[in-house]
């Protein structure tokens, strides 16, 4: 694929995910659609880090680096969430 073509799907992907942001978030704390929200989140961190920074040509070291701190920012928020008892 083209690195025009793939930066076009990252950026549908990241359209997408944020309308499903969106979405959710209308939901509230309701059947769990913080942790949808955050997951989302998540998701579209993984596509700015892979697609519009470049890294998914980078080393693994870096890649996996980069990737852990906002999977770690999710579950401080989660864990937060958990421990007000929501």
């Amino acid at each position: 694929m083209s690195e025009i073509k793939a930066l076009l799907c990252f950026w549908l992907g990241l359209a997408v995910l944020s309308v499903a942001t969106v979405r959710a978030a209308g939901l509230g704390w309701a059947a769990g659609a913080g942790a949808v929200v955050v997951a989302l989140a998540v998701a579209k961190a993984w596509l700015i880090i892979d697609g519009f920074m470049e890294l998914r040509h980078a080393p693994r070291a870096w890649r996996l680096l980069m990737l852990a701190w906002p999977v770690a920012m999710a579950a401080g928020l989660l864990l937060i969430n958990v421990v007000a008892g929501r």
